[in-house]
């Protein structure tokens, strides 16, 4: 993989992004962040675990603090780095999240990953195409959704600046906007069914009072 470089000459951190609730963090969210890890040759993939999702009903939502210590379990000994740095953020909206980080890590190169369920919502993001101009996009394949996805408003948009998936690790020298198509046998875990399962799933999870974010350093809320 050809690294991206600042001015100065200095190799750039090729890092991930997936959002989401994480309302719990599960395997296939470990699984699609490792797969997507290796597809683009990342050296750390960021949870950006939502203190709210604007899209998603706050009901049966479980309190960040619990979701962030869920995330912590998945992701253990990975490359996975949860964070709750959107709390500290003040953001609600990804796209200003994105601009956010952006502009606080400028040594690293970022990619926004996302399933292809977000990818048939994508349109009824605020400021998606602002969003689409700030990083790369990475979209995981999964099925039932690819016909929903290939007929919305940002797919139509976005489908003139699709790269090659054999060239996937290549992604740091792209410019935005940039989206590529990746497959991946999709893992059958759901956050929805392992709350049905398990109501109280939230109660078990605990973070030490004295846990800190690894990004903001601050506590979590």
């Amino acid at each position: 993989m050809d690294r991206a470089r600042d001015r100065a000459g200095a190799a750039l951190t090729p890092t991930g992004l997936l959002g989401g609730s994480f309302n719990p963090a599960h395997r296939g969210h470990r699984r699609i962040s490792l797969f997507a890890a290796d597809a683009l040759g990342l050296e750390e993939l960021w949870w950006l675990v939502s203190p709210g999702n604007p899209l998603k009903p706050a009901k049966g939502m479980a309190p960040l603090a619990k979701r962030m210590a869920s995330a912590r379990a998945a992701s253990r000994r990975s490359l996975i780095v949860p964070t709750a740095i959107e709390a500290t953020l003040g953001t609600r909206y990804t796209a200003d999240t994105l601009r956010r980080l952006v502009a606080r890590y400028p040594k690293r190169r970022f990619i926004w990953i996302m399933g292809a369920d977000n990818l048939a919502q994508f349109h009824l993001w605020r400021d998606w195409r602002r969003m689409a101009r700030l990083v790369p996009i990475a979209v995981i394949a999964r099925p039932g959704y690819e016909a929903r996805a290939a007929a919305t408003p940002a797919t139509a948009w976005l489908r003139r600046f699709v790269r090659p998936a054999a060239g996937a690790k290549h992604w740091t020298q792209w410019r935005p906007p940039a989206i590529v198509l990746l497959h991946f046998r999709p893992d059958p875990s759901s956050a929805t069914a392992l709350r049905r399962a398990d109501p109280g799933w939230h109660l078990r999870e605990t973070l030490p009072l004295s846990a800190r974010d690894p990004l903001s350093r601050r506590r979590i809320p």
